[in-house]
């Protein structure tokens, strides 16, 4: 039933790029915005931290450096939350709903983090709590896992998911550049902040896995559960043998289901690091700073979104198609769908992962080395696809594609093919996906 409510009144913490973003597109398309959501939506107020900062477009009436007034104003029906971080973010969206004040966030660190606790108190408060912009910015795909898929299983997401890393991975891939010359570009270009440290080393990645695999699983799932490893050791020399083999290689966020041997039991692994796929695999193709984000599922099967997945503008679209939603909602007197935890499925140890892997190795070019190493990896049951042999000078490097086998055979392979005599070093190894079984 619809509650006759004729306008809503919108206050936001923070107003960087994409805070800045959302308020020009809300004042700007005013119009199209009220006939879409059903109500006028008007920005009442905008919490800051410097005053003093010259903000084009907005009205300066409406910023306040008080951001207690935002949330316990009673007259302001809904928070837009765009400051980042886990505090004062997490008390204060507490608060907000406490006063009844649905809330919209794209803080995808405090989701990974507090999720579990903020999907309790919108509950707890009846009010709507949506995080859509959290995750591939512009990217339609935590609404499609929490509704369009919600009845069918979700067996793997497997996705491109930040932006400066595929940036700089593509230019290694097409350009041949070094991963340090490729930041550079990045950094120049404003895709990678001056400390890139959040991106290279994947903790942002990390905190969008664990938001996508608790959507698609329906268990808490926090940064912590995620196993993360950055690009800043991919070499100029890998991107160069994935190429030659026919493969790109990209940083991949996974989560997916595994059957527990010999039960009934399931659980999920969740996982963020470089790995090699077939140059014809869909996710190949996404260059530069888009994103996409692959989906397998039961009886839909295998769906990918694709788009610009970072950006204050795109982040921006985002947060207002989640606010027209809460409004609608509001008018409505009704609440959209809450997040639900009940498959309470254990979070397993990457060691139980499975795939295949490319490892290179820098050997003695003497004979018998080839017989040792594939009775290394035989003695730890991980059986060998190809192999290939390069000389160089009194040395060789040995490229080894491996079948699928579990992280920890591969791990103790590793440790004993550094062990031999006839290795000098183990180049590098990266995790392998996309081929056929």
């Amino acid at each position: 039933m619809k509650t006759g409510v004729k306008k809503l009144r919108v206050g936001m913490l923070g107003c960087g790029v994409v805070g800045s973003e959302v308020a020009r597109l809300l004042i700007t398309n005013q119009e199209d915005l009220a006939a879409r959501s059903g109500a006028g939506l008007e920005m009442v107020k905008i919490a800051v931290r410097d005053l003093s900062v010259n903000r084009p477009g907005i009205d300066p009436g409406l910023f306040t450096s008080d951001t207690e007034s935002v949330v316990n104003d009673p007259n302001i029906d809904l928070v837009i939350e765009v400051m980042g971080g886990i505090e004062p973010a997490y008390s204060l969206i507490l608060k907000a709903m406490a006063n009844g004040k649905a809330v919209v966030t794209a803080n995808k660190a405090l989701l990974a983090k507090k999720g579990a606790e903020l999907f309790h108190a919108s509950d707890e408060a009846d009010v709507d709590f949506y995080y859509e912009a959290a995750v591939a910015g512009a990217i339609p795909i935590l609404r499609p896992l929490a509704e369009s898929l919600v009845g069918d299983r979700v067996q793997r997401v497997m996705g491109i998911i930040n932006g400066t890393t595929n940036y700089i991975l593509t230019k290694m891939h097409e350009d041949g550049a070094t991963f340090e010359n490729a930041l550079k570009e990045a950094q120049a270009l404003g895709f990678a902040e001056a400390d890139p440290t959040a991106d290279v080393e994947s903790f942002d990645a990390a905190a969008k896995a664990a938001i996508l695999a608790g959507l698609a699983f329906h268990t808490q799932v926090t940064d912590d559960d995620v196993y993360r490893e950055g690009i800043t050791k991919v070499s100029a020399d890998d991107v160069a043998v994935a190429k030659d083999m026919g493969f790109v290689i990209k940083l991949l966020a996974i989560a997916e289901a595994n059957d527990v041997h010999g039960s009934n039991e399931e659980t999920i692994t969740v996982r963020v690091h470089p790995t090699m796929i077939p140059k014809n695999h869909p996710l190949a193709a996404v260059r530069e700073s888009f994103n996409a984000v692959f989906v397998q599922c039961e009886s839909a099967g295998e769906l990918m979104f694709y788009g610009r997945g970072a950006g204050g503008t795109p982040t921006a679209s985002a947060i207002l198609g989640d606010l027209v939603a809460v409004a609608r909602n509001r008018i409505e007197g009704s609440l959209g769908p809450t997040e639900t935890d009940y498959a309470d499925l254990d979070i397993a140890p990457m060691g139980v992962t499975k795939t295949r892997y490319l490892i290179r190795l820098e050997v003695l070019d003497i004979p018998g080395v080839l017989a040792a190493v594939a009775t290394t990896f035989a003695k730890n049951d991980v059986s060998i696809l190809t192999v290939r042999q390069d000389g160089r000078g009194a040395d060789a490097e040995l490229i080894v594609l491996t079948h699928i086998a579990s992280e920890n055979s591969l791990a103790s392979t590793v440790k004993q093919l550094e062990q031999l005599d006839s290795v000098k070093d183990v180049l590098s190894v990266i995790r392998v996906e996309g081929l056929p079984s």
